[in-house]
Order: C-alpha cells, then structure tokens, then sequence
C-alpha cells in the first residue's frame, strides 16, 4: 500500500520515473548499508585494526539477500534508526570468528550517512543525464526559431518584441548554470561519514589511526575524504536539496510559460499530441496541459524540501536529537520529484508544438504599440527622451481609443511627422526591425563550449493510449 505520489500505483509516473525509484527504493537502500558496511570492514583489515582476512570474508558473506525485510521494518520501528536490526540480522548469518567485528568502532550515523551519500551519488548521475538531454533538446530548440519573431511580456502585457528562441536560450542559459552548479557540489558534498560515537574517532585510539581508517574507507566507496566529522555540519545535504530545489525553479518557471502560451486566446504552443492526454470527462475539446501542471507542482514540492534540508542543519550539540530524520524523508522525495520533473520537461520540450502564426498575429495584434519604446527612443534623439516620452503615451492612447494603428496615430502629429519623416516612422513602427541583440545573446548561449557529455540518450516520449 502506497500513501505518496512517488511510489504510487495511480500517480508514480507523472512525478516520478523507475531509474529514480530504483536508486532509492528499501532494497536499494539497505544495499548501500551493507556496502558501508563491508567497505569500513575492509579499511580497516587493511589498516590491521581487525585481521586482515575478516574486511574481505565480511565483503562475501554480508548479502542483502539474506534480511527479512518483514523483521527488518518491525524491528527498525522498535529501535528508531535501522542499522542495528540490520547488523543482528548480517551477524546471524556470518561464521562467528567474523561477525564480531562488523561495525567496528562506527556509529549508526556513520553508515547511514555514508550510504545516503552514495545514493545522492548514483542520484547525480540520472539528474546529471537529464540535465544533459533537457540542455540539448533547448539548444536545438533556441537555434531552431532564433528568428522566429513573438510578443516579449512583461506583467502579462505585450512590452517588446523577442524571438521564440531568445526565450528558449534564456531557459537553456539556466541549465548551463545548473551543470555549472552540479560539478562543484560534487567536490563538495560527496564525502565519507567516518567519526563514532561523537566523532572523534576514540573507538579506534588516541593516535592517528581512525583517520587512516576513514581515509581508507572513503578509498574503497570512490568518496571523498572531509577533514572532520559532519554529524551536525549539514550544509553539504542542504545544498543537495537546494540544488535540485533549483532546478526544480528553472523548470517550474518553463512550464508556467507553456500554460499560459497554451491558453486558447494566446495559443502560441501546444503540448505534445498524444491521443487521451489532458482530456476532460466533461469537455470533449480539452487538451490541457498536464505535463507543465505536473511540472509546476513538482517545482513547488522541491522548494518545500529544500525548506527540510535546511532545517536539518540546525542541530544540538555533537549528535542531533531529530532534525536528521527530515532528510530521511526529503532526499529520496526531492530525487524522485526532480527526476520526474525534468523527464517530464523533456517530452513537453521534445515535442513542443510551436505555432509560428498565432505568435505573429498576437505580435502584430497591438497594432505596433509593442514597439512605442523604438519610436519613442528614435524622437528622444531630436527633442529628449521625457517629452518623446509623453508624445508617445498619448499616441498610444489615441491608438487604444481609436482602434487605428500605432503608426496612424503618430503620422498625423505634424511634429513627429517633421521630426522623423514617414519612412524613419514607418520603419520604428515595424516589431520585426526592433529585436535589439536577441539573436546575437541566442548565438552566444548555444555556442558555448559546454560538455553535454559522451551519451546521446533518445528524447523521451509517452506511448499512445490504445
């Protein structure tokens, strides 16, 4: 039985996809346990705090095969934390002589901190690809209507003319940034948890050998090794969350725009055609846009977890007494819901219907006052801008209550007419000659010498209803 929409039967895969669940699924959880596990066993045989025969003969017999996961949850619920009923449960099936030293010197964060991060890690990886198809899908995109003219809006109203492609860059330049963003974290935050009780590594001596032990450990998990115990410096997770928070921003502001460029009377984009998608039990003529509202959702339960990572870090003393379990709950949700999102992102964008006349009639439907700035900076050359300002203003008003077009309104002002003449007029008047340097900014974002990395994935689709 499923209370949430990540592992729902019903709602699972418009928030989510399987490779996320997967990462962070029991099994795969209680994997990455048992990996700590027989890696820490491992440093240290080879640091010679235990034999040196028992890292690798715990390495074979620790099995995640071997938990009933039915006693596990029980017994889990009765302790508080699941390392403990995992370690009965590992021993029971280990020789004796080996089973005594399994989860030497550690302490229960120690292993669940060191498995989240490698479940962040594998995470990273599928957020790292989607990222990569999502930025390829935009760049071809942003080159493909670089000169496709559209309304720019500013508080939902027409303000100047843009490119379709000017407004795809400005989605793709975000991306650029977030893989930006991803390379550093992950010097930063993929770190080993290696401390005991309270940190400080006592259960292994007063000499240096705890921190050759950690240093090993985080050898043999591919992690790297901090300079001091994170317990309750959480900042590394926070920027986790965070980060896909962000993410989750970026593609949460691409699908407003597609709701609102899909509304009937604007009528700019469709969402991908896909017979019974979005339609209405009522109303046979809806298409709406369910993956931009599925999108939108998303970016707003990844703000809310980013909220969680950042309480967390607000910890006691040297071991916390409960901010910690929100992570248990918003890492795995955040992975699985920006996962979902950006696969979502990339069909809407894959397939995005764009039409190119709806969004030239919409531009010409103000009837050139889109383009009062130009005339208006074209008059301020000869008598200043704040009275070409107020000539302008009462142009457009007259175009408003007249009906008549921005130009007719001018070309009857004798003095704008002496000033400009009625080619220059005509030629400000004109939303095609006033793009400013969108192309040339467009050019400049899908020319970046930008690793999309070696793999070409396949833009992702939606089977037909049959």
């Amino acid at each position: 039985m499923s209370v949430s929409t990540i592992d729902s039967r019903v709602f699972r895969d418009l928030f989510g996809t399987e490779e996320a669940r997967a990462i962070f699924s029991d099994q795969a959880y209680v994997q990455r346990l048992i990996e700590v596990e027989a890696a820490l066993a491992r440093a240290e045989s080879k640091e010679l705090v235990i034999p040196d025969d028992v890292g690798e003969a715990i390495s074979s017999q620790a099995r995640v095969e071997n938990i009933d996961f039915d006693r596990f949850s029980k017994d889990t619920e009765n302790v508080g934390y699941p390392v403990l009923p995992l370690i009965t449960q590992l021993q029971e099936k280990m020789d004796e002589k080996y089973a005594k030293y399994l989860h030497w010197g550690a302490t229960t964060q120690d292993i669940m901190d060191t498995a989240t991060i490698l479940q962040i890690r594998e995470g990273l990886v599928l957020v790292r690809k989607l990222l990569n198809r999502l930025s390829e899908i935009l760049t071809n995109l942003a080159v493909k209507y670089r000169d496709v003219p559209t309304a720019g809006r500013t508080h939902l109203q027409h303000a100047l003319p843009v490119t379709f492609g000017y407004k795809l860059a400005v989605y793709l330049s975000s991306f650029q940034r977030h893989l930006q963003r991803l390379n550093e974290l992950e010097t930063r935050c993929l770190v080993v948890q290696f401390g005991g009780a309270v940190g400080t590594l006592a259960s292994l001596g007063s000499d240096d050998t705890g921190l050759r032990v950690r240093a090993q450990l985080a050898a043999e998990l591919g992690l790297r090794n901090p300079t001091i115990t994170w317990h309750v410096a959480r900042d590394n997770i926070a920027e986790v969350t965070n980060f896909l928070s962000l993410i989750g921003g970026s593609l949460g502001k691409i699908a407003l725009d597609i709701i609102l460029m899909s509304s009937n009377e604007v009528g700019e984009v469709s969402e991908p055609f896909v017979l019974g998608r979005g339609a209405s039990s009522t109303m046979p003529q809806k298409r709406n846009p369910i993956s931009s509202e599925v999108i939108l959702a998303a970016s707003k339960i990844l703000r809310a977890n980013a909220g969680l990572g950042m309480d967390a870090m607000v910890a006691d003393f040297e071991r916390a007494s409960g901010p910690w379990h929100l992570e248990w709950a918003c890492i795995p949700e955040s992975f699985v819901i920006c996962c979902g999102a950006l696969h979502q992102t990339c069909f809407v964008m894959g397939g995005l219907v764009v039409h190119k006349n709806s969004m030239l009639r919409n531009l010409e439907s103000t009837k050139g006052r889109i383009v009062a700035e130009a005339v208006m900076m074209g008059l301020a050359e000869t008598i200043g801008r704040g009275k070409a300002h107020d000539v302008i203003y009462d142009a457009c008003s007259q175009s408003i209550e007249k009906e008549t077009s921005l130009f007719e309104a001018l070309i009857g002002n004798e003095e704008v007419r002496g000033e400009l003449g009625e080619e220059r007029l005509r030629q400000l008047c004109d939303p095609l000659k006033y793009l400013g340097c969108c192309q040339q900014m467009i050019d400049h974002v899908t020319g970046i010498s930008f690793d999309f990395g070696k793999e070409k994935t396949p833009i992702v689709s939606f089977q037909k209803v049959q």
